[in-house]
């Protein structure tokens, strides 16, 4: 089977402070469903003085990490094979002086933003390919698998989701990168070999 590989993507030099670059991604079997492909990344953020002051004024932030499986068609539009997302919600409680990375209805507790911010960050085995996400997208093919050894294309980002911030921030996130840093979709060829219990 095919894994991933761990991308440098941006040289140091190059690396821009309001931006959410992606320093490491893989693609995997997931080791608990069948069928099942789970994606573990490493993403670089930095928020900018006004977002940070923000949070630490009790603004919550909400972060979205997004994946996309395509396959190229010569003869149409590409393919979209799997999709998922996952949202982060960011927090801080003045009377506990604590950080808060909320994750549907999991949360966790940081002592500081740093930390806060590398829970969200740091993914792990987070499953993106599925039956369930192969039947809904394509349910007259009854499509339950990926085709073996077919060539994917797969996309991963995170960004901030303005849309969640109060009307007249979203307003600031239009003009200043400060309240919108950079999210480019990171792009990396993905080719699933014959799982062993195939038929």
């Amino acid at each position: 089977m095919l894994i991933g590989p761990l991308l440098g993507l941006v040289p140091a030099c190059w690396a821009s402070t309001d931006a959410i670059e992606v320093t490491a991604v893989a693609l995997r079997p997931s080791p608990s469903e069948p069928d099942a492909w789970a994606v573990s990344a490493d993403f670089d953020l930095a928020l900018g003085p006004e977002l940070e002051e923000a949070v630490n004024r009790g603004l919550p932030l909400y972060f979205v990490a997004e994946f996309e499986l395509s396959r190229s068609r010569w003869w149409w539009w590409d393919e979209r094979v799997s999709q998922a997302s996952r949202t982060w919600r960011l927090s801080y409680h003045a009377l506990t002086r604590q950080y808060r990375v909320g994750l549907g209805a999991y949360v966790q507790r940081f002592a500081t933003l740093p930390e806060a911010l590398a829970a969200i960050t740091r993914i792990r085995g987070w499953t993106v390919i599925d039956r369930e996400r192969l039947r809904s997208l394509w349910p007259l093919l009854d499509r339950e698998r990926l085709r073996p050894n077919e060539h994917y294309q797969a996309a991963l980002r995170l960004r901030l989701d303005t849309t969640q911030l109060p009307k007249p921030l979203q307003m600031n996130a239009l003009t200043s990168r400060d309240w919108n840093p950079a999210a480019e979709w990171t792009r990396f060829p993905f080719t699933p070999e014959i799982a062993k219990n195939a038929p």
